[in-house]
């Protein structure tokens, strides 16, 4: 356990950005998830939007810091290389 007060505040203060970067991190995880079950049930409309929405959150969590920029650019054209393999198929 910290023993000063200043360590104490950051104790404080990284818990508050570690539930921040949860919600964010979550939130990411959980609209690519989506897109992804969309797609492969291949929903194609409802997979289009659902890829807008997964890659606005990736967008926001990297702007964030929560996750690298780089991640979130490869976790997007993961998921737009799945979306159009679904539109050339349709």
């Amino acid at each position: 356990m910290a023993n000063t007060k200043s360590a104490l505040k950051r104790l404080r203060s990284a818990e508050r950005r570690r539930l921040r970067n949860r919600m964010h991190k979550g939130r990411a995880r959980t609209a690519v998830k989506k897109a992804r079950l969309l797609i492969e049930a291949g929903k194609l409309e409802e997979a289009r939007e659902a890829v807008r929405a997964a890659v606005s959150a990736l967008d926001r969590a990297a702007e964030k810091g929560v996750i690298h920029k780089n991640n979130a650019a490869r976790r997007k054209s993961r998921l737009m290389q799945r979306l159009n393999q679904l539109e050339r198929a349709a």
